[in-house]
């Protein structure tokens, strides 16, 4: 793994830090052809990627360090301003409601067509930057695996004999000496979300004309990425915390549910609509 690229000087390139910000420039450039061809202006785009930088960056580490409440306390100040721990999901909802506020009251342009403009290249950068995190080795990866396109995350910035020091049933049938060596394969799965970002932002692209009625394409890319990350998360190696499901398979299902409730209302909103007008 390659956590640091190369140096200039005094600066050094993270691989992490590079693919997010390829994921941020990547969604803004697709964000603004959207804008255009909706007759919105895609000058919008800069200022919303911003909002999304600043409150991704800032929700993702808020629910981190939340995630990871009983090391914070003990070091507050190193966790909190440290370059890595970073959770999506915090980034998503925090970067969600701050753009609301811009576009809805400061803008007065409806959310809902922001939304559907912002979901292709949303999934696109989410797969470009787990990019990152499997060239840093940061601990998105997964259980081991003896699958031959099973990665070693050995230099890594979170290895696997910290990874899995919380993982007894993994340490009893992996470990050496209680420790589970660094060299260990596993499932490398950042590459399966870099996949299935590249795939679905493709499935998003082809039928964003087919609809219509605004919010129905977001409500689409709520189903499709909350169902993807569910399916990731049964090799990922983060702990079961209810009904057997992890934190982002529980959220996940909420942002599923959301979607496949969404959907449906917008499509009686319609059909409600054709109605009248006959």
């Amino acid at each position: 793994m390659y956590p640091r690229l190369f140096s200039i000087g005094p600066i050094t390139v993270y691989s992490y830090g590079l693919m997010l910000g390829i994921g941020f420039m990547s969604a803004s450039w697709v964000l603004m052809r959207e804008l255009k061809r909706k007759g919105l202006d895609p000058n919008l785009s800069s200022n919303i990627t911003v909002l999304a930088i600043v409150f991704g960056i800032a929700g993702s580490k808020i629910l981190y360090l939340i995630e990871n409440w009983e090391y914070f306390v003990k070091s507050p100040v190193t966790m909190a301003f440290s370059p890595g721990g970073l959770t999506w999901y915090g980034g998503f909802i925090l970067a969600t409601a701050a753009i609301w506020v811009y576009v809805r009251w400061w803008k007065k342009i409806p959310f809902l067509k922001i939304c559907d403009a912002t979901a292709p290249g949303l999934m696109l950068a989410y797969g470009i930057a787990r990019i990152g995190c499997h060239l840093a080795g940061d601990g998105d990866y997964g259980v081991p695996t003896d699958l031959p396109w099973g990665c070693v995350y050995a230099n890594g910035t979170y290895p696997p004999s910290a990874a899995f020091r919380e993982f007894p049933q993994i340490v009893s049938q992996y470990g050496v000496n209680g420790v589970v060596p660094d060299t260990i394969p596993v499932h490398p799965a950042p590459l399966y979300e870099f996949f299935y970002g590249v795939l679905l932002f493709y499935i998003l692209w082809k039928v964003r004309l087919h609809f219509t009625i605004d919010g129905k394409l977001f409500m689409v890319y709520l189903m499709l990425s909350g169902v993807a990350r569910i399916l990731v998360e049964l090799v990922r190696i983060n702990p079961r915390i209810l009904f057997g499901l992890t934190e982002a398979q529980l959220i996940s299902s909420a942002i599923v549910l959301i979607g496949l409730i969404g959907f449906q209302i917008l499509s009686k909103t319609k059909d409600a609509s054709l109605g009248a007008a006959r």
